[in-house]
């Protein structure tokens, strides 16, 4: 209080001066209608996980995730064994930097229900981490009847071989990916940004040339042609491709970024 009473009284004093009326003192701010809203409904009906979600979900979509963390847990609190909440707060956790709790949220929704898309979340943390476990979730996919994630096994074994910094070994595997299904967007630009680490700037733009005619509106990888045209110094070629990248996600804040670098708006 000591810092904010002086400040008060020299706004109190020229507002004097100045004959002007005194500022009306300020209200909390008010949430949001559709969260009031959300919050009633919940209050009338507390045991409806339908409810908690959306409101979940609402929390998520505005970025505010431990306001969302802390709906999941009450609702994880009423139905402990939902596989599709704490997968959810496993999702949160890691978009959150906390991998340790989404590891762990993950693998109790497994522990629930075994579902592939829960494997593969989990995998992917553990390849972009080094570990090895990742290999074990890409060989649960691979051995699963009815997983039918051949591809997302693959790719996850690249994620880790790429972590480690094995490139010929992460290569293999996502020309593999792309071998079973020439359409999966996420092998080429995988494979391409281990070859822009290897400084193989000619060769990675021939996969990403390769990943855009399939998929014109294919956002990331118009990113990493003009990450790859910047390289090779060709910077008319850079701003159109980052421009594309744009275009087809005007949120892509990275194209955005390496534009403004490049001295245009």
């Amino acid at each position: 209080m000591k810092h904010i009473l002086p400040g008060l009284l020299i706004i109190t004093f020229f507002a004097a001066c100045n004959n002007a009326a005194p500022e009306q003192p300020l209200t909390k701010q008010e949430i949001p209608v559709q969260e009031k809203e959300m919050k009633e409904a919940i209050a009338k009906y507390p045991d409806s996980i339908a409810l908690r979600n959306a409101l979940i979900e609402y929390y998520y979509d505005n970025s505010n995730y431990d306001m969302a963390l802390s709906e999941i847990n009450n609702a994880i609190h009423k139905d402990s064994n939902n596989a599709s909440l704490w997968d959810k707060r496993g999702r949160l956790y890691f978009e959150n930097g906390d991998t340790a709790n989404a590891i762990k949220s993950y693998q109790t929704a497994i522990d629930i229900f075994p579902d592939p898309q829960y494997i593969m979340s989990l995998g992917w943390i553990y390849a972009q981490r080094k570990d090895s476990n990742a290999l074990v979730m890409a060989n649960a996919l691979l051995i699963g009847k009815n997983a039918h994630s051949e591809k997302e096994a693959l790719l996850i074994k690249g994620l880790y071989f790429k972590a480690k910094g094995d490139n010929q070994k992460a290569l293999s595997f996502f020309d593999a990916c792309i071998n079973m299904d020439y359409t999966y967007m996420l092998a080429y630009s995988e494979k391409a940004i281990v070859l822009y680490n290897m400084g193989k700037y000619e060769e990675a733009l021939k996969v990403l040339d390769r990943a855009v005619t399939l998929q014109n509106k294919f956002d990331e990888g118009y990113y990493w042609m003009g990450r790859c045209f910047e390289k090779l110094n060709r910077t008319n070629d850079a701003i159109e491709s980052y421009r594309s990248a744009i275009l087809y996600n005007p949120d892509y804040d990275e194209a955005k970024d390496a534009l403004s670098k490049l001295g245009v708006k």
